[in-house]
């Protein structure tokens, strides 16, 4: 599944639990971040995911959407049934929700 920033925003205005994990690497989040995103890098994924909770929608993150669709697929693989994958990454959020917020 995947959803745009627009959809991501209106639970998390809702008060929604949601888990959003971005696997950019630490540098990519120095420029820009999602706040109150917990920050597991793509190639620490596989050792790190009972961290990933199964009990509420985990969104996955990175700058446009490629690295994150990525992951999504390989967390549904291991039985993670509520993983969706934000479209447009960072970058969509920057122009579609936080103009302020950086995009590289």
């Amino acid at each position: 599944m995947e959803v745009g920033p627009d959809w991501v925003k209106a639970r998390l205005d809702s008060g929604e639990p949601l888990h959003l994990i971005d696997v950019r690497e630490a540098w990519e989040r120095d420029i820009a971040m999602i706040r109150d995103s917990f920050h597991i890098p793509m190639g620490e994924i596989a050792q790190r995911v009972d961290e990933v909770p199964k009990d509420k929608p985990v969104v996955v993150i990175c700058r446009v959407g490629g690295r994150s669709a990525q992951v999504t697929n390989a967390l549904r693989q291991q039985g993670f049934e509520n993983v969706i994958n934000l479209a447009g990454g960072t970058n969509g959020w920057a122009a579609q929700i936080d103009p302020e917020m950086d995009s590289y």
